[in-house]
Order: structure tokens, then sequence, then C-alpha cells
């Protein structure tokens, strides 16, 4: 099987991760005897070195022809002052709008070989944490209207949260269909008791939660669910919430996990073209370094593989990879421990690829 696919390495350590996560997809395809074609476009900071814009057109176009997109990550302190609307992380905002790239999948499931490395305690821990939140992406806050003005010869500033039905209606689906696929349990997640986005919100999950009647159904406040994902991860499933509480609570579960090196996450919309991303940042001061932990871009490959080109066993086949590499005790310095053996990011990406065979 052919598939054309768009890198994005971005900025600070996204060129090292992405080439080990290129490694890896390029050693699968041999054993399947597929074709991965990757094609590097330019974004986020980098570009606006380049070319003066964080998106060139080029790059977009490249990215809605492909079958799918991997990206690195963009943005870092150098880019702090850019122009608003031209910042690193705009890249990424148009790419999804124009993708209709509307539902970010971002799972936190804890590496048993790395169970200590939780914050969490270790009766808390050993419960089990194996949870997906479906964050809507291409909404809310973040899509609003953005505006600072000046009243009384001084600075106010607003941010436009906007929904619609059908806006919520769509990711709803998402996470029923995803709950149906793991162990059939959805919580929604929102502020109904201040927002009348929520309240909406609220109102169009229990009318779709009646056509998903094996699906066990459930509200939760953004605050208690910050408050319950440090408490007693197990109890979560499916988490869906909108853009902004999904971003945050997505990081929280991450570190929940020991390391937010370790987590891939998918972004899609209603075909299966979409766009997979490792969720930490671009880490500039370690970039160049070879000290980047590559593990999650390299599972967010294996994402793509499974969801976007229904290569189910050759994404399990990297799963795999990961966890006899982390069971041979091999670390990156962000989950190293007593007892293991540090190699950097170019180390990790091919003995993960000497796996698949």
């Amino acid at each position: 099987m052919k598939k054309s696919i768009v890198v994005i390495k971005g900025d600070g350590i996204g060129p090292e991760i992405v080439t080990e996560a290129m490694k890896v997809m390029d050693r699968t395809a041999q054993k399947y005897n597929h074709e991965f074609q990757f094609t590097e476009v330019d974004a986020g900071g980098c570009a606006i070195d380049k070319y003066g814009e964080c998106l060139p057109e080029s790059s977009l176009k490249k990215c809605l022809e492909a079958d799918s997109v991997l990206l690195g990550a963009v943005g870092g302190p150098k880019w702090e002052n850019v122009e608003k609307n031209n910042r690193p992380e705009r890249a990424l905002l148009r790419i999804r709008s124009e993708m209709g790239l509307y539902a970010n999948l971002r799972p936190a499931k804890i590496f048993p070989q790395l169970s200590h490395s939780s914050p969490l305690k270790d009766t808390i821990v050993q419960k089990g944490i194996d949870f997906v939140i479906v964050r809507e992406l291409i909404g809310g806050i973040y899509f609003g209207s953005h505006e600072t003005i000046q009243i009384n010869g001084e600075d106010h500033a607003s941010d436009i949260m906007a929904y619609s039905e059908h806006e919520i209606e769509r990711i709803g689906r998402t996470a029923f269909e995803t709950a149906r696929k793991r162990r059939k349990r959805v919580i929604s997640v929102d502020k109904s008791n201040v927002l009348d986005c929520s309240r909406l919100w609220k109102k169009v999950m229990h009318r779709l939660s009646e056509n998903y009647p094996d699906v066990e159904y459930s509200d939760m406040l953004v605050d208690n669910c910050a408050m319950q994902i440090v408490k007693d991860p197990s109890q979560f499933d499916v988490i869906v919430t909108e853009n902004m509480f999904g971003d945050i609570l997505s990081d929280e579960a991450s570190m929940v996990t020991g390391s937010i090196g370790m987590i891939p996450s998918s972004s899609l919309g209603s075909g299966t073209n979409g766009m997979y991303e490792p969720i930490h940042g671009s880490a500039p001061d370690i970039a160049g370094m070879d000290l980047a932990n590559p593990i999650g871009t390299i599972l967010s490959g294996a994402m793509m593989l499974k969801y976007s080109f229904g290569m189910e066993q050759e994404s399990q086949d990297i799963e795999n990879a990961v966890q006899k590499v982390l069971d041979e005790g091999y670390r990156t310095g962000d989950i190293m421990s007593e007892g293991c053996i540090k190699i950097g990011c170019c180390e990790m990406g091919s003995r993960i690829a000497d796996h698949i065979k």
C-alpha cells in the first residue's frame, strides 16, 4: 500500500523526534511491503524565519493533499514577540481548521515499566490509568474573536467562546463511538453552572446519549474533573469536552502517567486524513542535544497507521516494539530511573525500529 505523508518537523526538538518516528515507520513499511512517501514542509517558527509567515500557502496545500500529516512541535521563546496572527501556534490552528480536524484524541495510559514515574501514590496507580480525552478542536474560545481595546485609558481584552449544536453533536458522536471500542463509558465535562456554552453542550450531549443506550453516560464539571484525574484516574474511560478544557485536562492527564514525552495524539475529522503529533512542546532548551524522548512521536505514527490507514497489525507492531525496548531497561533522560540504561533520542528510535522484524 502506498501512502503520502506530509511531515512538519517544526521547531526545537521537532526535527529530532520526527526523524526517529519516520525511521520506525519506514521499518514497518519494509516489513509489510508498504510505501510511505514522506514530504517535508515548513510551518511554525522555522517558517517565520524562512518565509516571514508561520504557514506558507504551499505548506498548507500539501497538507490538504496528503493522506495524513505527522507533526513534531512548533514554537519557542524566539518567536514570542511575533505579531499574534503570525505566531507559530497559529499555523497549527489553521491546519486543523482547513483540514476540518474537529476531534483530538489524547490517550492517557501508563506503561507498567514506568509506573514508578507517576507522581501519584502507588495505591492509585495500581488501580490502573487508561483513558482517552476526546477534545473538540476547531471551535470554542481558541477560534472565537479576540480583541484588545482601550476604554477610559486602559486596555480591555475579550475572547469569545462560541459553540453551535452541530459542532457539539459531531464531537459527541466521536466520543460515543470511541467508547464503544473501549469500556463503553463516556463522561462529558463542562462548566454548565456558569457558562451558556456549557449549558448548550450539556443539553446536546444528553440528547445524543439517548442514541447510545449501550454506553454509560454522565456529566462532570471541569473543576471536579481536574481533581478526579489526580484522585482516581481509574474511574475514567472516555472524557469528552470542549477545546480549552480539553487542552488543559489532557496535559494534566499526561503527567499522571509519568512523562509527557510518552503520549501521542491524533486529530481527525469526518474523513480518514488527520494530523498526528506528540502532546509535548518544542523544548528548545534541549534541542539538538540528542536528549529528547521520541516515543510520543513514534506512537503518534502508530496511531496514524491505525486510524488513518487501517493498518491495525502494523500499528500494534510499533506499540509492541516500544514495550520491548522499555522491558530491556532503555530510557531517555525524562523517564530514567535507577537500574536502567540511559540512551539518547537517536538510539531510542533505532532500538525500537530494530524490534520490528
